[in-house]
């Protein structure tokens, strides 16, 4: 008997210390686990809480009212994922699971709304490009029918904030089309 305070002790001390980076009250955006491909830090700065200012195009030659919304990244899966939300004050609410495959050397995020649940996720894969931005890409066709892709990118990434464009492309990205942009600052850090 001796022997099962200390053994009890051991074994909670184990269950718990393997969810060290985990969201907690301590670490409210979870922290970076060292295991994970070193790529998973590509979110390092955009973890924490944004006011952001999003503005979609109506059509060819007019965008919607901007939309405040705030944008709150964190590591999930014990420090080896990202997700993010979305809360916009026009009631919409988004978010997105971002997990790098080192097989593939490729990020795979996949999208959810509460606006148009689906029972399979839509998702983009990329990376990030010798300039430190992230771009991922999802097959897409135009109104017209032209193959192509819809494009995010998050650029000038900084501990303080980023930008976002969502873009349809033509495959031989010679065709940019502008659909989505967002302007975000950082209120809470990692």
């Amino acid at each position: 008997m001796k022997f099962l305070a200390p053994l009890l002790l051991f074994i909670s001390f184990s269950v718990f210390s393997q969810y060290d980076y985990a969201a907690s009250n301590e670490l409210p955006f979870g922290k970076l686990n060292p295991e994970a491909p070193p790529e998973v830090a590509d979110y390092a700065d955009l973890i924490g809480q944004c006011e952001c200012k999003s503005v979609i195009r109506l059509d060819q030659t007019t965008w919607a009212d901007t939309l405040s919304m705030l944008w709150t990244f964190k590591y999930i899966m014990n420090g080896m994922a990202v997700q993010d939300e979305t809360l916009k004050t026009d009631g919409g609410f988004t978010g997105s699971i971002r997990q790098f495959i080192a097989d593939s050397s490729r990020w795979y995020v996949h999208f959810f709304s509460h606006k148009s649940p689906t029972t399979t996720f839509p998702s983009w894969e990329g990376g990030k490009t010798e300039n430190g931005d992230i771009v991922l890409f999802r097959d897409s066709k135009a109104p017209n029918g032209m193959e192509g892709d819809y494009r995010i990118t998050f650029s000038d990434i900084t501990n303080d904030g980023f930008n976002w464009a969502g873009e349809w492309v033509s495959k031989d990205r010679t065709i940019v089309y502008p659909t989505w942009r967002i302007f975000c600052d950082k209120l809470i850090d990692d």
